[in-house]
C-alpha cells in the first residue's frame, strides 16, 4: 500500500520529468497562446470590444499566431456574441497577412510593418462596418481601437525580443483590462485578483497601471488607480510587516470607499485573494537602478542569462529524428535476397523490400506470420532478427542521448537563473547587518578522516547562508573516500559561489548519471539561514536525520535512492525547519541503524550535543565495518557573526 508521502513523491518526480520534456514545453506554450488570445478578447472600452488579440496575432508567427487567433475567436464569441462579427474579421485578416509576411525579409527589415498592418486592418474594418452595417461605435472608440491595435502589436513584438520592465508593466495592464471582464463566480473577478497581486509584488508603475486598467474597465465606481497606488505605498511605512502588505489592497479599498462615500463590495474578496497570492508568487519585472560600472555589469549578466535561456529553449525545441524502421526491414530483405538461390524466379522479391517496419516489434516472428510467401523464409527471418537487435541498440543509444540532452538543458537553465539572480543582487541595497545566529557544528566519526568515506564539510555561503555537508561514498576503503571527496568538493564550490542548493544537487545527480556512477555516493546537506534561524535539509539517498529539542525528538526524512539513477527523475527530499529555540539537528551516516538512532535520540532528550553524539556513536559500533559519522548542529544567538 502506497502512503500519501509516496503519492506526493511520485507526483514530484512526474513534474520534474515533464519539466525537461520538450513536448510538455510545447504544449504549455501552445496553451499559453490560446489563453492569451482568449483573455485579450475580453478587453473593452465603453462596453465595446477592442483589438488587443489582433495585436498579439500580428506579433506572433506560424502556429503561435494560429493558436492566438483561435483563442481570440473563441473569446469574442463567448464574451460578445453577435457583436463579435467585426472582431472575427479583424482576426481572420490579421492571421492571413501575418502567416504570409511574418517570416519574410520585408518584415524583418521593417519591424513596424506588421503593427502598421494591424492598425490598417482595424481602421478599414471599422470604416466598412460603420458605413455598411451601421456600427454605433463613437469616433473616439474607433480611434482608440486603431491606436491600440498597432500599439499592442509593437508592444508584444518588442517583449518577444527580450525583457523590458517598462513594457512588461504595460502588457500586464492590458492583460488586467481583459481579465477584468472574467468572473466565473460572483465576487471573484480575475482582473481584481491580478491587480491585487501586482500591487503587492510589482513596482509602483505596475500598480498604477493596474489601477488605471480597472478604471477603464468600469467595473466599479471606486477610483482603483488611487487604491492601487496607495496600497503600494504602504510598504514604505516604518517597520513594515509582511502581512500588512498582503492585505493592503483590500484595506485601502475599504478606506477609499469610506472617504468617497461610494460603496461597492464586489471587488473586495478578489482584492484580498490577490494580495494573499502576491505574497507567494514572484512579481513582474522591476526597473533596476543601473549606474556606472555596476550598471554595466548588471546589463552584461542579464544579456548572458538571456543567451543561456535562449539556448535552453533551442535545445528544448530541437526535434529528435525518428528511427526509420522501414529502412531496417528493407535492408534485411536485401541481405537475405542477395544470396538466395531462388532470387531470379521469386515473384515477391519486390514486395519483400516493401514490408512495414512493424515486423521489428514482433520478437518471436515465424514464417507463418509473414505477410508474403517466401521459399527461403529462414534466411529472411535470420536477417530480420539481426535488424531487431540493431533497432534495440539504436533505441538504447537514443535513450542515452536523451539523458545527455536533458543534463545539458538543466545546466543551461540553472546557469541562466543563477546569472539573473546575480544581476538582481547588484541593484539591491545591502544593510550590512550581521547575522543573529552562530552555527555550532561538531563532527564525530569511528575512523580517521583520511580513511573515512563519510566526507564532512562545513562552510559559509552567500547572503548569511551556512552549510553543513556530508557525502557518504558507498562502501569502505579508498574508493569510497575518493567518491565522497569528489562529490563534496564539487558541491562546496557551487554553494560558496552562490548556486542554489537544489540546482547544485541536481548538477551532481546529472554528473553521476553521465559517469555511470549511480549509487556511488549519497548526499546529506543542511542549509542554515543565520539571519532568520530557519534551515532546510536536503537528502539524496542519505539516512534520516533527527531534530532533538528539550521535550521531543523527531525524525527528518527517509532513506531513498541515491543520485545518478536518472537525469530526468530527481529523487531528493527537502524538509524545512527552524533551529531558533536551541534545537539540535543531528545528521548521521548509514553506518548507524535507523531504529537505534531514533531510540538513542529519545533517551538523550535534554542532554548536551556531545552526550547525544556519544550515544549515537555507541549505536554505530554494532554496524560492523561500515563508516559511522555523527554531526550535531545548533544555533546560538549571537551578533558577532560566524
Amino acid at each position: 500500500m502506497i502512503s500519501l508521502q509516496g503519492y506526493v513523491r511520485q507526483g514530484r518526480h512526474t513534474l520534474r520529468r515533464w519539466s525537461v520534456d520538450p513536448r510538455f514545453h510545447v504544449f504549455l506554450r501552445g496553451l499559453a497562446h490560446v489563453a492569451a488570445g482568449f483573455v485579450l478578447s475580453a478587453a473593452s472600452l465603453a462596453n465595446l470590444p477592442i483589438s488587443l488579440s489582433l495585436g498579439l496575432v500580428c506579433a506572433c508567427s506560424g502556429w503561435s499566431a494560429v493558436l492566438v487567433a483561435a483563442g481570440g475567436s473563441l473569446g469574442y464569441w463567448v464574451f460578445w456574441g453577435t457583436a463579435a462579427e467585426q472582431c472575427l474579421v479583424w482576426l481572420s485578416a490579421g492571421l492571413i497577412l501575418t502567416l504570409f509576411l511574418s517570416d519574410r525579409r520585408i518584415s524583418r527589415e521593417n519591424p513596424l510593418l506588421l503593427p502598421a498592418i494591424s492598425a490598417l486592418i482595424t481602421a478599414a474594418t471599422g470604416l466598412l462596418f460603420q458605413t455598411a452595417w451601421e456600427d454605433t461605435a463613437p469616433v473616439a472608440i474607433y480611434g482608440l481601437r486603431v491606436l491600440l491595435s498597432g500599439g499592442s502589436a509593437w508592444l508584444f513584438a518588442r517583449l518577444f525580443q527580450g525583457r523590458n520592465p517598462t513594457l512588461e508593466w504595460i502588457a500586464w495592464s492590458l492583460g488586467i483590462l481583459g481579465l477584468a471582464q472574467i468572473a466565473p463566480i460572483p465576487y471573484l473577478n480575475f482582473g481584481f485578483v491580478a491587480a491585487g497581486a501586482m500591487t503587492v509584488t510589482g513596482a509602483f508603475p505596475a500598480a498604477a497601471l493596474s489601477g488605471l486598467a480597472l478604471d477603464l474597465s468600469e467595473i466599479t465606481p471606486v477610483h482603483m488607480t488611487a487604491v492601487m497606488t496607495m496600497g503600494y505605498l504602504i510598504r514604505f511605512l516604518p517597520r513594515y510587516p509582511g502581512w500588512l502588505g498582503q492585505i493592503a489592497p483590500a484595506s485601502v479599498y475599504l478606506v477609499v470607499m469610506g472617504l468617497t462615500g461610494q460603496w461597492d463590495l464586489y471587488p473586495l474578496p478578489a482584492l484580498f485573494l490577490g494580495g494573499i497570492l502576491g505574497g507567494f508568487l514572484p512579481g513582474p519585472g522591476r526597473l533596476a537602478h543601473r549606474r556606472g560600472e555596476t550598471g554595466a555589469a548588471q546589463v552584461r549578466l542579464e544579456m548572458a542569462a538571456g543567451v543561456l535561456a535562449q539556448t535552453q529553449q533551442v535545445l528544448l525545441e530541437m526535434p529528435q529524428t525518428p528511427v526509420d524502421e522501414n529502412a531496417l526491414v528493407c535492408k534485411a530483405a536485401e541481405k537475405a535476397c542477395s544470396g538466395c538461390p531462388a532470387r531470379h524466379s521469386c515473384k515477391d522479391i519486390r514486395r519483400i523490400t516493401q514490408l512495414p517496419g512493424l515486423l521489428l516489434h514482433k520478437p518471436l516472428l515465424t514464417s507463418q506470420e509473414l505477410p508474403i510467401i517466401c521459399r527461403k523464409s529462414g534466411r529472411f527471418l535470420a536477417e530480420l532478427h539481426r535488424s531487431q537487435e540493431q533497432l534495440r541498440s539504436i533505441q538504447a543509444d537514443r535513450e542515452r542521448q536523451k539523458e545527455y540532452r536533458a543534463a545539458v538543458i538543466q545546466q543551461y537553465q540553472f546557469l541562466s537563473e543563477y546569472l539573473q539572480e546575480l544581476s538582481d543582487q547588484l541593484s539591491r541595497r545591502t544593510s550590512g547587518q550581521r547575522p543573529y545566529y552562530r552555527a555550532e557544528v561538531r563532527v564525530y566519526g569511528n575512523r580517521p578522516e583520511s580513511d573515512n568515506g563519510d566526507r564532512v564539510m562545513k562552510f559559509a555561503g552567500t547572503c548569511h547562508r551556512y552549510y553543513v555537508l556530508m557525502c557518504d561514498g558507498m562502501g569502505t576503503g579508498l574508493g569510497a573516500v575518493q567518491e565522497g571527496k569528489t562529490a563534496a568538493n564539487l558541491l562546496r564550490k557551487l554553494l560558496t559561489a552562490g548556486y542554489p542548493a537544489s540546482h547544485a544537487l541536481q548538477s551532481l545527480n546529472s554528473l553521476c548519471a553521465l559517469r555511470n556512477r549511480a549509487g556511488a555516493v549519497t548526499v546529506d546537506l543542511l542549509e542554515l539561514e543565520l539571519d532568520t534561524g530557519r534551515a532546510t535539509s536536503y537528502k539524496w539517498g542519505a539516512a534520516p536525520s533527527y531534530l532533538v529539542s528539550t521535550i521531543s525528538a523527531e525524525k527528518i526524512g527517509t532513506a531513498g535512492p541515491p543520485p545518478g539513477l536518472s537525469v530526468t527523475e530527481s529523487r531528493e527530499e527537502t524538509a524545512r525547519l527552524s533551529l531558533r529555540r536551541g534545537e539540535v539537528f543531528v545528521l548521521v551516516s548509514d553506518g548507524i541503524g535507523e531504529n537505534d538512532a531514533m531510540h538513542c535520540c529519545k533517551e538523550n532528550i535534554g542532554r548536551t550535543p556531545g552526550e547525544l553524539a556519544s550515544g549515537l556513536m555507541n549505536c554505530g559500533q554494532t554496524a560492523g565495518e561500515d563508516d559511522a559519522t555523527v554531526i550535531t548542529v545548533r544555533l546560538d544567538p549571537s551578533t558577532t557573526g560566524t
